[in-house]
């Protein structure tokens, strides 16, 4: 329970009391901890149990972000500006703390080197008075601290750290949210990037099965996951680089870590289909792959949007970066290294190649695309799956011909019109919420809200929980290998649409 006094919101945790404020209407508390902090003898160690304390804890500002470069999402005056590695809080926001209400927690992409649940592109106050929910961000570790595997140095060094951190943050969620007027067990994780990348590796995680009960997955990236044996050999390059023995990594400067780290990454981004940051498949946290993990059954089986945008490459067609093909050398070179007899036949699915349409689709399709369909397919065997494809297309992006860009659906999921991403997208957005906006955000509500009637009961006797009611006007029917029903969210309008990148998802099923 949690009661109100003057402008601060007490709420009262297992672990002590906290202090908040108000932010759009509702309550919010910022830097919470949900974990010991990772510093010290913790570096590169699961996270622990956060203490408990005595007194009241203020929960007003922000917690530091974890070390990362500038990137122009948190580039707002508004948005934290300090980093450390003493980074693992989340921010609630909650419109009734007396109430039991639905849970929607928030794990921001970056691929696991940039990214925090602090940015204002993020902000879950909206939301949480349009739905009526509870919104949780986490900001967990990236980058050398969190991102980069480590675990095969042997002791002291522990495998998956963001998303161990994640599931650290969901713990705590289902011991304390209640607190904030949040039911545990309705609880919706959703992300996008590597957010949604994470959330595709917590329904392949056994140790994750309970913490959630609905997942959306916004452009999950599946080759920022690979395999003990690639990680294992970066870490040991790794160690090459620093000329230091694995005892002594702990000690070394912040700066002297993350330089190595990202050598790493640039020599594995021009050589290898995947990154050097990411979670790795193939030990106890993750056991298989999640495409694998999705044709065996063999996850948790919840409820499940998941969906890409259609120029997810265009914004970083600007930089050509090789893990992301969008040139014909780079496409040549991306074959020669992954599957040198495939390159016709794959081509032969983007018939205007190599003009740029073709060059943007090949490129989304290699990173978002192909392993989203691979995804859908199977785990849509199993559980409830809604797919859409995002192609609104503000005048903004329109006029830097992007399209419909990776991201660009975040600031109509969160209506986050106000923050510095929001402004250049929609300038008239915080007086004039666009149509898309209104809808998109409703359907994400909808699924985290709606139809939870014996959900759980029926899950787990094999049966399909209750359909969702679709307050958002449009029914959103199943997913499945079939008729691949996809809703596919345009400017003004809504449409469902069967396969509706079909010769392409075809030409990348072998491949993943």
């Amino acid at each position: 329970m949690a009661v109100v006094v003057g402008h601060s919101t007490l709420a009262h945790t297992g672990l002590g009391t906290l202090r908040g404020t108000r932010d759009g209407g509702v309550g919010v508390w910022r830097g919470v901890p949900y974990a010991e902090q990772p510093v010290g003898e913790r570096r590169f160690l699961a996270p622990a149990p956060a203490q408990p304390w005595s007194g009241v804890r203020d929960a007003l500002e922000h917690g530091p972000l974890p070390p990362q470069s500038k990137s122009f999402v948190g580039g707002g005056r508004d948005d934290p500006k300090v980093r450390d590695e003493a980074c693992l809080t989340l921010t609630v926001w909650s419109p009734d703390t007396s109430a039991s209400l639905p849970v929607m927690v928030w794990i921001p992409g970056g691929a696991f080197v940039y990214g925090a649940g602090q940015f204002q592109l993020y902000n879950g106050s909206r939301l949480a008075v349009n739905g009526n929910v509870v919104v949780v961000n986490v900001t967990y570790r990236i980058g050398v601290f969190g991102g980069f595997e480590l675990s095969d140095l042997g002791d002291g060094f522990d495998d998956n750290l963001a998303l161990r951190d994640q599931m650290a943050a969901l713990r705590w969620i289902q011991e304390n949210i209640a607190a904030f007027g949040g039911d545990p067990e309705r609880v919706t994780v959703f992300g996008e990037s590597a957010g949604a990348t994470s959330v595709l590796a917590l329904l392949a995680s056994p140790a994750a099965c309970g913490l959630f009960s609905r997942a959306i997955a916004q452009s999950p990236a599946l080759p920022l996951i690979a395999d003990r044996e690639v990680r294992a050999r970066q870490a040991h390059d790794f160690l090459r680089r620093l000329g230091v023995r694995p005892a002594e990594v702990k000690a070394l400067p912040q700066r002297q870590l993350r330089r190595a780290a990202g050598r790493i990454q640039g020599k594995s981004a021009a050589t290898s289909p995947t990154l050097a940051y990411g979670l790795t498949h193939g030990v106890d946290l993750i056991p298989q792959h999640p495409v694998d993990a999705a044709r065996a059954g063999a996850l948790s089986r919840v409820p499940l949007i998941i969906g890409t945008n259609s120029h997810e490459a265009s914004m970083f067609a600007w930089t050509k970066p090789p893990m992301l093909p969008t040139t014909p050398a780079s496409i040549d070179a991306y074959f020669a290294r992954v599957a040198p007899d495939a390159r016709d036949r794959v081509l032969a699915a983007y018939p205007d190649y190599p003009r740029r349409r073709a060059l943007i689709a090949f490129g989304s399709d290699v990173m978002f695309g192909g392993p989203a369909w691979a995804f859908a397919d199977a785990y849509s065997a199993h559980a409830p799956t809604h797919m859409y494809r995002f192609d609104h297309v503000g005048w903004s992006l329109r006029m830097l011909g992007l399209g419909a860009t990776h991201g660009s659906e975040i600031v109509h999921v969160q209506h986050s019109y106000g923050s510095y991403i929001g402004r250049k997208l929609h300038p008239l957005g915080r007086r004039l919420q666009p149509p898309v906006g209104r809808r998109m955000q409703r359907a994400w509500l909808d699924f985290a809200s709606q139809g939870w009637e014996n959900a759980d009961d029926r899950l787990r006797e094999g049966q399909r929980p209750a359909p969702i009611r679709w307050s958002s006007g449009q029914h959103w029917p199943m997913y499945d290998a079939k008729d691949r029903l996809t809703r596919v969210i345009l400017s003004a309008r809504d449409m469902v649409v069967s396969d509706p990148d079909g010769e392409r998802r075809k030409a990348w099923a072998n491949l993943y």
